[in-house]
């Protein structure tokens, strides 16, 4: 008698349950996605100066908030994801010429160059020489993405390609690009410069790239002749710091660092013949053991001690990454520069972060951009599912390089405004 009136009390009891199960899956969903975290402006750093009122004043993406989709776009991880699975939605494809240049070491140097599609904004030569993200290059998606929305602003675009990155392209030295190396990017630097004796320069870097176009301008003053302006964006800054935290599960950093590691490993073998083959002179200090070493490496920092250090002679790992961080060399650069990074990318530990913030209060020409949203090169923007075609990143750069032209130009007229004056007195 008992048992059957406890009976009818079991569906309740189910449907309780089914309750519980349905506000869990919620609550995880709403953490994994970051739903509470509200959208706002990027944070900004900077000294108080005549450069920095005019960006804000020409920048409006400086000052207004950058929403991403809202459903997934407030989770660093899917922005960072979706860039490397997807790249970007309804990817362009820009028609430009390829160009090699030979290398003093025999290496073959390739770069893509796409010519403008309108008039710049104030109407002069201006060619950005662009360097991509780690085994990037100019066919990736969100490099044509970009490479298509400069071209219509009246940029011309140079693209590197890293050494060894493009399929197709057989490596002529044993040696491939490697996390600082600036030849290749200078190579075609210079050969804008010679091409188009009357352009200017912007130097845009991505991830990597951005390490290696700051290393760049860093490295000699010669270098930042004719350039208007630097963009480096998500950017470590330091291999050296951030070897540690790529090692640390925190924000899956060490998967992350597992999966680039695999990626390195597949390009580096498909060149094993032209690195490591019989008749190749290999570097003094690269061995045949280092490649059986290879296969069994679960992370970037075992690949460049065993493998990408080696190209360039070094002999540790921590003496790689402190000569080839560009952190040494950022206060070298006495163009404007604009360095932005995603608060959310699962790649860079916000320790790192303190290097731009400490930079950008030393220097007029520096600012730091430090959006809540965005991930690791993602930056999608959408209303509510699907991100639209453009990124808030591709919008910033060139809406950052226009004002840099503009303030150039004003700059150049009051010059000449004075000059007439004193002449006239």
């Amino acid at each position: 008698m008992n048992a059957m009136l406890e009976t009818p009390e079991l569906p309740a009891v189910f449907d309780g349950m089914k309750l519980a199960a349905v506000a869990a899956v919620l609550y995880v969903i709403v953490r994994c996605l970051n739903l509470k975290s509200p959208t706002a402006p990027p944070d900004l750093y900077f000294q108080d100066s005549g450069l920095s009122r005019f960006l804000l004043k020409s920048c409006p993406l400086l000052t207004k908030e950058y929403i991403p989709p809202l459903i997934w776009g407030k989770s660093g991880h899917i922005q960072t994801a979706l860039y490397g699975k997807m790249g970007r939605v309804r990817s362009p494809h820009p028609y430009g010429h390829r160009k090699f240049i030979t290398m003093s070491d025999g290496a073959t140097s390739t770069f893509d160059l796409f010519e403008p599609l309108a008039e710049q904004c104030v109407g002069d030569d201006v060619t950005m020489v662009i360097c991509p993200g780690i085994a990037n290059h100019s066919e990736k998606q969100y490099i044509r993405t970009f490479v298509d929305y400069a071209q219509k602003n009246g940029y011309r675009c140079a693209v590197l390609n890293h050494l060894g990155a493009l399929p197709n392209i057989e490596l002529t030295s044993p040696r491939m690009f490697t996390y600082g190396c600036t030849w290749e990017f200078g190579a075609m630097v210079n050969y804008i410069k010679k091409t188009y004796p009357l352009t200017q320069l912007v130097v845009v870097g991505f991830s990597l790239g951005g390490n290696i176009v700051c290393k760049y301008l860093g490295e000699t003053q010669a270098n930042q002749e004719k350039v208007l302006c630097c963009v480096s964006v998500c950017q470590g800054y330091s291999a050296l710091r951030a070897q540690e935290t790529f090692m640390q599960w925190d924000q899956c950093r060490r998967f992350y660092n597992f999966l680039m590691a695999d990626n390195m490993k597949k390009i580096i073998l498909s060149h094993r013949q032209a690195l490591f083959g019989d008749h190749v002179k290999k570097p003094q200090n690269l061995e045949d053991t280092d490649l059986s070493r290879l296969y069994t490496a679960t992370s970037l920092m075992q690949i460049d001690d065993n493998v990408m250090r080696k190209f360039h002679g070094y002999n540790s790992l921590k003496e790689y990454y402190e000569e080839e961080s560009c952190m040494r060399y950022l206060h070298r650069i006495y163009v404007p520069l604009m360095l932005v990074n995603a608060a959310d990318d699962p790649l860079v530990h916000e320790s790192l972060l303190t290097i731009p913030k400490s930079l950008s209060e030393k220097r007029e020409n520096v600012m730091f951009v430090l959006p809540l949203h965005g991930g690791h090169l993602g930056f999608f923007e959408g209303s509510v599912l699907f991100p639209e075609p453009l990124t808030w990143m591709d919008k910033l750069v060139v809406e950052y390089a226009n004002a840099i032209c503009q303030w150039e130009r004003n700059k150049s007229q009051c010059s000449d405004t004075e000059q007439v004056e004193a002449d006239l007195e």
